[in-house]
């Protein structure tokens, strides 16, 4: 079976080493959005709510709402919640399909 994350297969090219570098940098990006204990925290909450508010959180939270939607802007362009409109609320919830793809990604990297 084809290794997914093998270096031929990212970079494109069977002759290169090498992995793609703006893909790594992506992938950076992507994992640096996990990797803030806020953000842990954020989607902990989500898991447990299943849908919540920008209000709701900062209350849950205890912090300013100017910091909790800075936080769920980075979650929400590496992809890890989701959002849907209803009036003048905006719900997030989690984005189960990224977060089993990163879970997939981690077990491959951590145990291959």
């Amino acid at each position: 079976m084809k290794d997914p994350l093998d270096s031929q297969s990212l970079s494109g090219s069977s002759r290169s080493l090498l992995p793609d570098f703006h893909a790594v940098r992506k992938s950076t990006l992507i994992f640096r959005a996990l990797n803030h204990p806020l953000r842990q925290k954020m989607l902990s909450i989500l898991q447990e709510n299943k849908q919540i508010t920008v209000t709701e959180l900062f209350q849950m939270m205890k912090l300013e709402q100017s910091v909790v939607s800075q936080h769920l802007a980075i979650l929400r362009r590496s992809g890890f919640v989701q959002t849907k409109r209803e009036g003048k609320f905006i719900w997030y919830t989690l984005n189960p399909e990224r977060l089993r793809t990163i879970n997939e990604c981690l077990k491959l990297l951590l145990y291959s």
